[in-house]
C-alpha cells in the first residue's frame, strides 16, 4: 500500500509517501523566515503559504518515492489539533485527491503521530512498517511511557499497543516548548528561540540561578511552566541584560533550561517506575533539546531503561509521521468520512 500523507496544521507545509514498508519520502517546506519578522507564526501568513505551496510539496514528494499519484492507494492528512486556517488547507487538499481518484481517506491526530514516530525508528533505519499491527521488533518494546514535548503540547502516556493509549498527565498552562519561546523572547533571542536557548545554555552554568520546579514534587503527572517563565521575567527585571549578549544570558538559559529538563525528566522516570515500564520515548519538537536528550539518556543508561528517540525529521511537524501511522490505520481497515473537519484543539485523549 503506497500512502500519500499530508501535514499543515501550523507552518510548516509538508507531504510524505509511505510504501513497501518504509517512508519513501518527506518532504517539509518550512515558513520561520515567513514569520520571523513577527516573532511568531500569524496563522493568516501561514494558511496563504501552504496554499501556494501545498501542490509542489505534494509534487516533490511523490518524485522523491518514485511514484505518481496514479500509484498511491490511499490519502491522509492532519485534522487536528493546529491552526483551523491551516489545518482546513491540507485536509481538504486531501480530501479533494481522495475523491478525485477514488482512493480511501484518512484524517490523523497529530499528537497521536508523534506518540508513535519514535516507534518507526527504534531499529535499523527506515525500518518495516507493515501489517495492521507494529511490527514484532516494535510490538516488544511496549508497553511504554511516552513524553510528547512541543511548543504547543506537553503530554505524558503510557502506551500499551498500536491505537491503545492513556493520558497521565498534561500541562495546566504553558508547554515547555512555549516556555521556551517565550523566555527567549524575554531575552530578545529571535524567533524561533527554543534551539537558541539550547545553544546558549552550552555555555551557561545551570545552577547559577534558583528558578522554581512547579509541580515536580507533586503525586499526580501534569505539568506547569507559567510560574516558571514569570520567575524568569521578574529575575531579568531585576538583572537586566542590555547591549550585547553576556555570559549572564547563557546562565539565564542554562537556568531554566535546566529547570524545565529537571521537571520533565523526574515525571517521566517516576510513572515508569510507576507502571513497572523499561521503555520510554521522548517525541515532538522540544524532544530536539539537547540537554533534554542527554539527561534522560544518562538516566536511563544508569536505570537500565530503554529509550527511544525520534530522529530530528521525525520531531518536528511532518507528513512522514502521519503517513506511516496512516498506514497501520489503513491496514486495520479503518476509514474517515469525507466529512471529518478540522479540530484545532483536538487533544490526544484515550484512544477508542
Amino acid at each position: 500500500m503506497n500512502v500519500l500523507g499530508i501535514e499543515t496544521s501550523c507552518d510548516e507545509t509538508s507531504a510524505a509517501v509511505v510504501g513497501a514498508g518504509r517512508i519513501l519520502s518527506n518532504v517539509v517546506s518550512s515558513q520561520i523566515e515567513l514569520h520571523r519578522p513577527y516573532g511568531g507564526v500569524v496563522p493568516e501568513l501561514a494558511s496563504r503559504r501552504h496554499l501556494e505551496l501545498i501542490d509542489a510539496v505534494i509534487q516533490t514528494a511523490l518524485q522523491e518515492a518514485g511514484v505518481s499519484l496514479d500509484e498511491i492507494d490511499a490519502v491522509a492528512a492532519t485534522y487536528g489539533p493546529g491552526l483551523a486556517s491551516s489545518l482546513l488547507i491540507g485536509l481538504n487538499t486531501a480530501k479533494g485527491t481522495a475523491v478525485a481518484a477514488g482512493l480511501p481517506f484518512i484524517g490523523i491526530n497529530h499528537l497521536e503521530a508523534h506518540l508513535y514516530s519514535p516507534l518507526l525508528e527504534s531499529g535499523p533505519k527506515d525500518p518495516p512498517l507493515v501489517d495492521s499491527q507494529l511490527p514484532r521488533d516494535r510490538q516488544a518494546l511496549l508497553p511504554m511511557i511516552a513524553l510528547i514535548v512541543s511548543g504547543g503540547h506537553t503530554i505524558l502516556a503510557h502506551v500499551t499497543g498500536l491505537g491503545q493509549h492513556v493520558i497521565l498527565g498534561q500541562t495546566v498552562d504553558d508547554a515547555a516548548g512555549e516556555a521556551f519561546d517565550k523566555v527567549a523572547k524575554l531575552l530578545q533571542l529571535g524567533y524561533p528561540g527554543g534551539p537558541e536557548v539550547d545553544r546558549l545554555a552550552q555555555s551557561g552554568n545551570p545552577r547559577a540561578i534558583t528558578f522554581p520546579r512547579s509541580m515536580l514534587d507533586d503525586t499526580g503527572y501534569n505539568f506547569s511552566f507559567s510560574g516558571l517563565k514569570t520567575a524568569v521575567l521578574y529575575y531579568l527585571k531585576k538583572h537586566p541584560v542590555t547591549g550585547n549578549l553576556t555570559p549572564t544570558s547563557n546562565d539565564v538559559c542554562a537556568s531554566f533550561q535546566e529547570a524545565v529538563v529537571d521537571v520533565l525528566v523526574g515525571k517521566i522516570l517516576r510513572a515508569a517506575e510507576e507502571y513497572r515500564v523499561s521503555t520510554l520515548s521522548l517525541a515532538g519538537g522540544v524532544s530536539m533539546n539537547s540537554r533534554l536528550r542527554a539527561r534522560l539518556a544518562a538516566e536511563c543508561s544508569r536505570r537500565g531503561l530503554r529509550l527511544l528517540l525520534a530522529s530530528p525529521q521525525l520531531c518536528t511537524d511532518n507528513a512522514g509521521m502521519i503517513a506511516a501511522l496512516a498506514h497501520h490505520k489503513l491496514c486495520a481497515g479503518m476509514r474517515s468520512p469525507f466529512s471529518l473537519e478540522v479540530a484545532p484543539s483536538a487533544g490526544l485523549g484515550v484512544a477508542a
